[in-house]
C-alpha cells in the first residue's frame, strides 16, 4: 500500500475539534480500516486535540494545534502539537485509582495510551505521538 501523509492546523477553539472526524473518515476509507481501528484512532485523536486546545494552549484561539498523520508499512503515526508551555505526563494521576474515579479530568492520556499501540510525549509535553498498527486481518 502506498504511503500517505496528511496534516491539519487548527486554531484552539473547541468547536474545531469536529474537523477531526472527517479527516479520520477519509483516512479510514483510504486505508480500509476496521470499525475498531477507526473508533480507536478517532477517539485517541479527538482526546489529543482536545487536550492540546484546552490544556496545552489554554483555550487561546490565537494559538494553533498541528495534526500530522502518516501511514507507512501498516502503521498509522499521528502527531499532535500545541503551542503551550508543556507538561510532564508522568505527573498526571492514574484515573483508575479509587481516589481519582470521580475526577473530571485525567482520562484523555489514559485513553490514548490504552487505544494506541504506542503513545509518547515529546517537546516537553507539547507533542503527543501515537502509533496504531494496522495489520491486515487476512
Amino acid at each position: 500500500m502506498s504511503n500517505l501523509h496528511k496534516s491539519l492546523t487548527l486554531p484552539s477553539n473547541p468547536e474545531n475539534v469536529r474537523q477531526v472526524e472527517p479527516l479520520i473518515q477519509d483516512i479510514a476509507h483510504q486505508l480500509n480500516l476496521s470499525r475498531e481501528q477507526y473508533d480507536n484512532i478517532l477517539l485517541s485523536l479527538t482526546e489529543a486535540v482536545t487536550n492540546a486546545m484546552v490544556h496545552g494552549n489554554q483555550g487561546d484561539s490565537n494559538k494553533r494545534v498541528c495534526i500530522s498523520l502518516r501511514h507507512e508499512k501498516n502503521v498509522l503515526s499521528i502527531r499532535v502539537s500545541d503551542e503551550g508551555p508543556g507538561f510532564n505526563p508522568n505527573e498526571i494521576p492514574d484515573p483508575t485509582h479509587p481516589e481519582n474515579l470521580e475526577a473530571c479530568s485525567g482520562r484523555g492520556i489514559f485513553i490514548m495510551r490504552r487505544l494506541s499501540h504506542e503513545c509518547r510525549f515529546t517537546r516537553g509535553g507539547r507533542t503527543v505521538e501515537m502509533r496504531f498498527n494496522l495489520q491486515s486481518s487476512d
